[in-house]
Parts: structure tokens; sequence; C-alpha cells
């Protein structure tokens, strides 16, 4: 991944560095259970431990001449070792893809811790700025068009809800994928037994595959990856609701915007969501890494190459990508700007056409026909949406519906409060009894 969106500490967990220092974690934790089990000399496992080293530049160097990078480790650890009865053991009842696999899931398991923290961060975020605006009105919208009253709190709300579903979903995925295997290449075991195979992963903290052929069967690896594809997408439907709130016409909500920030190159007056439309744009590339997963669970036999090259790009970037997305738009929700007062006269914009739902419903509810009530509600409604004059005036000035409905009734049917009568009640199911001092 470009260094553009490269977290530093993301950036550490995919280095050439840490990914060779992982492979060396599962070597040496498979020479120790094997000396404990008699297998390998103490005195080796020991001297192993003490002095075998990474060196990147000389794995570079041997994989240039030998076109085989786990060959390449090895050949570089054993050098470090400098003591060829201890370096002998190194690999020993190995093959390359149980130090490949067994590796790749600590690596993933270090990413995921930090986009685990992310989640819970931006989520800490959107509980705070839920409460804040719980009782700011808001006019909801459907296909785009005025609908009926919401308050801003509800919309954040609803973010938060899925804030909570993706943080479950990634923990049962990042579980999922932490498991290792020493099962040798085909999966028999053959080498080093099954009990072996436990004790090693044991020791790294990992779950044991419990059968495998000579890789761990990539349909964790896509549930891993289609889930990140999920976490993204919710970060997107973030990000697209603000760049659509912060439209001129609208203009409800503008993301944060710098002291010394500039929009435009030729117009000084654009202030445009720029990292909300870069969360939208990247989302993309997640979700064809998610589709890359998917096509990597059918591998020949007992096993191919054809993942392997594919997962170099997809898991680092996609981790990468995931960690700087939740970032960005924990920095978006926690620093934008919320317009109130523009959200009320963009509900009023219509003069009461909102509340033609509730018309119908309390007309209804009074003894009015139902067929007969819609027409009249909707005959009132065109005319006052084209002719853009008061809805709530004509609906006043209608002897039919005055039959139903006098001058109280009507205004307990355009009283805005009554619509968010239950404002309270979602938040009590979203939060739980907590309360906006509380967050």
């Amino acid at each position: 991944m470009i260094a553009r969106y490269t977290r530093p500490e993301m950036g550490r967990v995919w280095s050439d560095e840490n990914r060779f220092q992982k492979w060396l974690e599962v070597e040496l934790a498979a020479t120790e259970t094997l000396a404990e089990a008699g297998v390998v000399p103490r005195e080796a496992a020991a001297r192993l431990r003490q002095r075998a080293r990474v060196d990147v530049a000389r794995i570079n160097e041997i994989e240039a001449k030998v076109r085989h990078d786990v060959i390449a480790f090895t050949v570089a650890v054993q050098e470090s070792v400098a003591d060829p009865a201890a370096a002998r053991w190194l690999h020993y009842g190995l093959t390359s893809n149980d130090v490949v696999d067994t590796a790749q899931a600590l690596l993933i398991r270090e990413a995921s811790r930090l986009i685990e923290k992310k989640i819970e961060a931006l989520g800490e975020v959107l509980e705070r700025r839920a409460w804040e605006f719980k009782d700011t009105p808001e006019i909801g919208r459907t296909h785009g068009v005025h609908a009926e009253p919401i308050t801003f709190g509800l919309k954040i709300a609803n973010w938060y809800a899925e804030n909570r579903r993706d943080l479950a979903r990634f923990q049962v995925a990042a579980q999922q994928i932490a498991v290792g295997k020493i099962s040798g290449a085909v999966g028999t075991c053959t080498h080093l037994g099954a009990e072996i195979e436990q004790k090693i992963c044991h020791r790294l903290g990992l779950a044991t595959a419990p059968i495998t052929s000579q890789v761990i069967e990539r349909d964790r690896h896509a549930q891993y990856l289609t889930t990140l594809a999920i976490v993204a997408a919710s970060l997107e439907r973030i990000a697209q609701e603000i760049r659509h709130l912060q439209r001129t016409e609208v203009r409800e909500v503008e993301e944060p915007f710098g002291g010394e920030q500039r929009g435009s190159s030729a117009m000084p007056h654009k202030r445009n969501p720029v990292a909300s439309e870069q969360i939208c744009g990247l989302a993309r590339v997640i979700r064809a890494n998610s589709l890359a997963a998917l096509e990597n669970v059918a591998l020949w036999h007992e096993r191919d190459i054809s993942h392997s090259s594919v997962e170099r790009v997809i898991l680092p970037d996609s981790t990468i990508l995931v960690d700087y997305m939740l970032h960005r738009t924990t920095e978006i929700v926690a620093n934008m700007k919320v317009f109130p007062e523009r959200m009320l006269r963009n509900l009023n914009a219509t003069q009461g056409l909102v509340f033609s739902g509730q018309l119908l419903q309390d007309l209804v509810e009074q003894g009015a026909p139902r067929e007969d009530a819609y027409k009249w509600v909707q005959a009132h409604a065109m005319a006052a949406w084209e002719s853009e004059t008061s809805f709530q005036d004509r609906i006043a000035a209608d002897a039919n519906i005055r039959k139903f409905l006098d001058q109280q009734a009507l205004a307990h049917t355009f009283n805005l409060h009554r619509q968010l009568r239950a404002v309270d009640a979602i938040f009590l199911r979203v939060f739980g009894a907590k309360s906006a001092v509380a967050v």
C-alpha cells in the first residue's frame, strides 16, 4: 500500500522486518517444542533462540538467486546462527506453509487488534455525537426526497448500531483466522505428529486448525476480507451521507475544514467534502479485494500457489486501508460542523407537506374513508408542491377535512414534537439505560 494511506502502527505490522520476524517466531516455537519432546537437542534450541536473527537485505539477496523466499529465509537465519550443529535443526520437520500460514495468522492478529481498537473508538465518538443531537430535528429523506421528520441524533444512532454489528462481525472473523498449522506438505501431520502441531500453535497463542491441506483453508481468509469489506461499506455509508448533507442546497453538515486547507486551485470559495469522498473511493478497493479473497478459496487438490501472490497484496492493503478509513471517519464525525437551524429550515421548506402521512392517519382514525382521505390529502399536497404554497393552510380550508378534524386536532396533526415522541424509546433500545450526561 502506498504511504499516503498507511498509518505508522499498521505499516510496521506489514513491514518485511516484522513478516520475517514472525516466520522466525514460528521456527523457534517449533524447535523449542520439539526440544521439550526430546526430538531436538535442548542446547541446539537454546542456541537458535540466542543467535537466530533476521536480516532482510540478506534474505532478499539470497532470494534473488534461489527464487524461493522461505529457503532464502532459512539460509539467512542459519548463517546468523553461525553454529552448524544448532542451525541444522532450524525448519526441522516443517514445510514452507507451516511457517508462512502460521506466521500470517500472527500478522493478521496484530493488524486485527489495531482495527478492533479503531472500530471501538469510532463507536465512542458516534455515541457521543448521537446524544449531542438526539433532539435536533431534521427532515428524513427517502429516494432523496423529503419524507417525515427525524432527528440528526437518530441518524447517528443508526450509524452507531451498525458500528456495533461491525465490531461483533469483525471479532468473529478475526477469531476464525487466528489459527496455525504445522501439518506438513499435505496436512497429514506425518513428520511431527498432531500433538506436536497443537503444542507449537499453543505456544504461539493460536488455535490449531483441526484439519488442513498443505495450507489453512482460504474460506477463513475470505470471511475476514469480506468482513473488512462490510466495515468499509459502513464507513462509506457515513461518508456518503455527510457528502449529501454538505451539498450547498442542503448544507446541514460539513466535514472539518482546516485553517489553511484549500478546496480548489481555481475557486477560492470551495469547501469540498474530500475526506468523505476519499473514504467512499477506498471502500471500492476493499470490496474488490474481498472478491479476490473469495477467488482464493478454490485451490488445486491439496494446494497450489495461486492464492499466495494475491494475499501478498490484499491482506496488507485491506487492513491498512480499513485502519486508515476508521481513523479518518472518526476524525470527521468527531469534528464535523452541524447546522441545526439549517436542518429546521429545510424541514419547513415544503410548508407542512412532511405531515401528510400523519394527516392521513388522523383522518382515518376519526372516521374518514381511507380512499377518500388519501385523495383529499394528495390533491392538496400536489397543489402545494407545485405552487410552493402552504399545505397546512390548504388543509385548514378544506370542508371535507374539517368535518373530521377541527382546528385543535389539526394543530396536533402538524405538531413536530408528536412526530418525534419515540426518540427516547429508540435511544433506550440502541444505547441501553445511559443518559446524555453519562456519555
